[in-house]
């Protein structure tokens, strides 16, 4: 589980070292204390874009986002109803398609229709995770999945990220974070793959 956990993120790792926005804290004056600082990333809401979820790791905050994919009627493209795409917040904040690799072997996914305005949605890299494009009451499609053991909303997932290799990261945790679809209240659960 790990491993296809890892593989799923190991393309946002690479494209990790491009980032010019790392904010170094340092916890004292000593040297020991000196050799100890930490990166501290600020890792921005994407805001202005249309999306039903995004995921964000460590070590640049380049983004992916999970989007409908309407067709030129401004309907639910059945066939492929997600759109992923990067904006590219550590180099000029820009928009940019998934390449092939990225698409069929990591952030991808496949949706398969399981009744009207419902689809069933997994990781093409981690397919133990069961995502659920739904239409909801309020008219408008949403991504769930259960979170803290619960029903939610999906809105973000990030991952933490600690060294590693460049085939293997070392995911210290996954984070996914949503909205109880009945109260409101934010929900939020961490885990190691």
């Amino acid at each position: 589980m790990r491993l296809l956990f890892s593989f799923l993120f190991v393309s946002l790792f690479l494209q990790g070292f491009a980032s010019k926005k790392i904010n170094l804290l340092n916890s004292g004056t000593d040297t020991a204390a000196a050799a100890k600082r930490k990166k501290e990333i600020i890792f921005p809401e994407p805001a202005n874009v249309p999306r039903l979820f995004y995921i964000q790791r460590d070590p640049n905050t380049n983004t992916l986002i999970y989007d409908l994919n309407m067709d030129k009627n401004g309907e639910l493209d059945s066939k492929d109803p997600l759109h992923i795409y990067w904006i590219r917040y550590a180099e000029k904040g820009q928009k940019e398609e998934l390449n092939y690799i990225q698409r069929k072997f990591a952030y991808g996914v496949n949706a398969t229709k399981t009744k009207n305005d419902e689809y069933d949605v997994r990781f093409v890299a981690y397919k133990k995770m069961a995502l659920s494009l739904i239409k909801n009451t309020d008219g408008k499609y949403h991504i769930f999945t259960k979170i803290d053991k619960k029903q939610a909303i999906l809105n973000r997932i990030f991952v933490k990220i600690e060294g590693g290799s460049f085939w293997i990261p070392n995911i210290v945790y996954v984070e996914m974070q949503g909205t109880d679809p009945a109260t409101g209240k934010e929900l939020l659960e961490r885990f190691k793959p």
